[in-house]
């Protein structure tokens, strides 16, 4: 390739030199034979600008040459994440797709050619073997996709990607504590915080491929709480994955448009956003997708039986899980179609699976839907893009003293209606050539039983523990909606600003208000005795009450009593108790620098 780089430069230099010296000698010998005038100049003048026009041309054609030959030696990448195509024999991308490293395809690229005439420029594509997936129109408008369209540090065997995520939220309920709930994006007020710093990449070689990314930064302690699975058995699966947000490696064959099976830990898009801020419209989602998986720990195949369509089934240990909640893996999968360049459809659905720690006989339904368009796309206008995507999502949980059909009797054991109702929406407006963006939307749900909503960190309260202070059980309500407003600023295909506000409402109190949710004394590490037990309060001192869920709260017997409040209910029994300040509404802004290449 080197070599014939030098040689298509030396031959493009020999060109034009000798070009430019034969129309010099030639308007010499016509001044030495012939009277000029001054017309016969104009002409001779206009006649050399027309041929160092066509030079131009002839070396632009050259360079894309060039640049053409080098893209062959890397890979090539579909604009699809979560879809890695390596190395397919025969198959072909436009030189000029839009790539990310999302997916890789390292098949030679599209080599511009200088036509018979010189005076334009085409493109030939390999007539043998289908496209790339996903490679034949530009996707980074996606909600969830990034949008960077170059890969500059990529080589042959290795796509390096590098993440940063830092932001800054005022939460205008003001915790004392500084601790945000109730999201899996935000989590701190009035402090500057490392969301996530990401390093990893992807390896290519033979059709073998790997990748891996990390996630220093709140990530590493705040999704791995969200998981009860490590509770069940032996070693600590929360520290053994707490710093991946990736890691799984497997095997493309070269059949149809592609067929991949990797194992380990990937990306899930169940709620159309992505784990990763960056390549989001928002920077808090809405319910449906941040109460939905962010990743699957299990084996996955994709099928490509055409350019537009990915069939993609899962063989997971549960939901965004590290391990089983039961004796059950969960099973699901994917439908992606592109049926036209401006729309993105995809299905998720998953079941089978005992997600419910402890209730080794109760099953998840889910199925979640989005459709994304993009109806406006101007370029050369001010306002250049629009963009809209929906998503509806529905589920339930059956067995076990739960129903997906409503509140029945069952040898008079109540069933009770276990489900999931969710939807968002979302539109994008771009400006100034993609270098601003307006996006508004938001969202809302219905979960009685509670199952996917996100358990607030009362006292250092995670999903396996629970508290006391906000149960989800069988027959617990729960309603919500949010909305938001972002703008964000992007000079730079690698790096975005991002200023977003946004309001939530729960019709059950859930949100931080301004007394925190930390007991005094008490912090993540070290929460005031167990999570799932009351905390008694007297003169200020915190201690564990030793009781949870279940107990009453004043006369004999109570936690109030145990708290030292005495057995007669009243203000003054309760006031020995302590009690986490919970809101029904949430308004935050949120400012945010995040980095990707």
């Amino acid at each position: 390739m080197r070599f014939a780089g030098k040689l298509l430069r030396y031959a493009a230099a020999a060109f034009v030199g000798i070009t430019l010296m034969a129309g010099p000698k030639a308007v010499l010998a016509q001044d030495a034979t012939t009277p000029t005038t001054q017309d016969d100049n104009q002409k001779t003048h206009e006649a050399l600008l027309r041929q160092i026009q066509l030079l131009q041309q002839q070396l632009d054609a050259v360079q894309k040459q060039l640049d053409a030959i080098k893209a062959a030696s890397a890979p090539t990448f579909s604009t699809q994440r979560n879809t890695m195509i390596p190395a397919a024999a025969g198959v072909s991308t436009s030189a000029t797709a839009p790539t990310t490293a999302a997916a890789v395809t390292p098949a030679p690229a599209a080599i511009p050619v200088v036509a018979a005439s010189a005076t334009a420029v085409t493109q030939t594509e390999a007539s043998t073997g289908p496209i790339a997936p996903f490679s034949d129109a530009d996707w980074t408008w996606l909600n969830g996709n990034p949008r960077t369209k170059d890969t500059p540090m990529a080589t042959k065997y290795f796509v390096p990607e590098i993440r940063a995520d830092v932001n800054y939220n005022l939460d205008f309920n003001h915790p004392k504590d500084d601790t945000i709930s109730g999201s899996s994006e935000i989590f701190r007020s009035q402090e500057v915080q490392v969301e996530q710093l990401g390093v990893g990449g992807d390896f290519l070689i033979d059709n073998v491929h790997a990748r891996f990314m990390t996630q220093f930064g709140m990530y590493s302690v705040t999704t791995p709480r969200n998981d009860a699975s490590p509770a069940r058995g032996q070693w600590d699966l929360a520290s053994a994955y707490r710093y991946v947000s990736e890691a799984y490696g497997g095997y493309h064959w070269n059949k149809m448009h592609g067929i991949n099976l990797d194992a380990g830990i990937f990306m899930s898009y169940i709620g159309l956003f992505s784990y990763y801020n960056f390549d989001n419209w928002a920077y808090q989602p809405s319910f449906v997708s941040s109460n939905t998986p962010w990743f699957f720990n299990g084996v996955r195949a994709q099928f490509f039986p055409t350019a537009h369509l990915k069939i993609e089934p899962w063989f997971i240990n549960g939901w965004q899980s590290y391990g089983r909640f039961n004796s059950k893996p969960g099973l699901g999968g994917q439908i992606k179609w592109t049926p036209k360049p401006y729309i993105n459809i995809i299905s998720n659905n998953y079941g089978y699976g005992e997600d419910s720690l402890g209730n080794p006989n109760r099953s998840r339904l889910h199925t979640d839907n989005s459709i994304e368009v993009k109806y406006y796309d101007k370029p050369s206008k001010p306002l250049d893009k629009m963009a809209v995507s929906v998503t509806g999502d529905a589920g339930c949980e059956t067995g076990d003293g739960v129903s997906c059909h409503g509140n029945s009797l069952t040898n008079g054991n109540v069933n009770y209606k276990q489900s999931f109702l969710g939807w968002m929406v979302y539109n994008r407006f771009w400006f100034d050539k993609d270098r601003h963006a307006i996006t508004v939307g938001g969202g809302a749900i219905n979960n009685p039983g509670r199952y996917l909503v996100l358990m607030p960190v009362i006292n250092g309260a995670t999903a396996a523990s629970g508290t006391p202070y906000f149960t989800e059980n069988p027959g617990d309500q729960f309603h919500a909606m949010d909305g938001t407003v972002t703008y964000d600023y992007m000079p730079s295909q690698y790096i975005t600003f991002r200023t977003e506000y946004g309001y939530r409402h729960a019709r059950e109190a859930y949100w931080a208000g301004r007394g925190g949710i930390t007991p005094p004394g008490g912090t993540t590490t070290t929460p005031i005795g167990n999570p799932a037990d009351y905390v008694c309060l007297n003169n200020g001192v915190a201690t564990d009450s030793g009781l949870g869920y279940g107990t009453p709260l004043t006369g004999p017997g109570s936690v109030a009593a145990a708290c030292g409040g005495g057995t007669t209910p009243g203000v003054a029994a309760m006031s020995h108790i302590w009690f986490p300040d919970l809101r029904r509404d949430e308004q935050k802004l949120t400012f945010a620098i995040m980095v990707k290449f």
